[in-house]
């Protein structure tokens, strides 16, 4: 049991009646300003996250090791 067509257009004409279409197209920007900015958001967090990553590859650790010599009897 699906949704067919004919049923999709009868609720869109319902909605159209209902909201008119100003208000659905600035609806519509609306989600679409949100939806790209989400994206640049995720995009922006994953470059930052990519630039700590990398900054932590690029640490060198200075460190010294001593060595025990044990004298053999």
């Amino acid at each position: 049991m699906g949704i067919s067509i004919w049923q999709l257009l009868i609720v869109l004409g319902i909605v159209i009646l209902l909201f008119g279409t100003k208000k659905l197209r600035n609806l519509g920007g609306d989600i679409g300003s949100a939806v790209k900015g989400f994206k640049s958001a995720v995009k922006e967090g994953n470059d930052s996250a990519n630039n700590q990553i990398e900054e932590n590859d690029n640490k060198v650790v200075d460190a010294e090791v001593e060595t025990k010599n044990k004298d053999k009897v």
